[in-house]
């Protein structure tokens, strides 16, 4: 994955955060700045979070794989979902991320992201916005839970439905809100 993206994306946020987000991989836009979550999704993630009531400068964000996987077409490249073992292959990244910034609360964008953090049995629309004691407890991490990624609500087939999911999401970041008063 490495040899055609332009850098590896790493996290970026506080030293010590409450809430950290885990998405699925760098886009065209964060691959080109090597920061994660500045593209069109992160600009929606953004907004829902501010809709939420929790500010971006106190979130870690990171991505489970942490280079840009695509496909060209023409000009443009487009996102190529990371297969299993591209995944496995950045979790030492992502477990070090995690006992570094030693989040209270990790929240999984999307089922790639998810299913890094749990396993590849993990339903994300089964299992969405419920929290759970995660094995990188002893890391920091005091819960887990996950929810769509940004970029599904953009891909939604048209406005109505991106204006449900939107809501949708904002409202699973308000959970999350509530759960980091409980325990930090």
């Amino acid at each position: 994955m490495y040899r055609y993206a332009t850098q590896a994306v790493l996290g970026e946020g506080p030293k010590k955060p409450d809430l950290m987000l885990v998405g699925e991989q760098p886009g065209n836009d964060e691959d080109l700045q090597g920061r994660p979550f500045v593209g069109p999704a992160g600009k929606l993630l953004d907004r829902a979070m501010a809709d939420a009531g929790i500010d971006r400068a106190s979130v870690y964000v990171t991505n489970a794989v942490k280079h840009f996987k695509f496909e060209e077409r023409g000009k443009r490249r487009i996102h190529k979902k990371p297969t299993v073992p591209e995944v496995r292959a950045c979790q030492p990244w992502l477990e070090a991320e995690v006992s570094v910034v030693h989040p209270q609360v990790i929240v999984c964008l999307g089922a790639t992201a998810a299913q890094s953090m749990f396993g590849p049995a993990y339903r994300l629309m089964k299992e969405r916005g419920r929290f759970v004691k995660h094995p990188f407890a002893p890391m920091g991490a005091r819960l887990a839970t996950s929810t769509v990624h940004p970029s599904a609500i953009l891909r939604a087939p048209d406005e109505a439905q991106r204006r449900i999911q939107y809501g949708e999401f904002v409202a699973d970041l308000k959970k999350v809100r509530e759960v980091l008063k409980e325990v930090s």
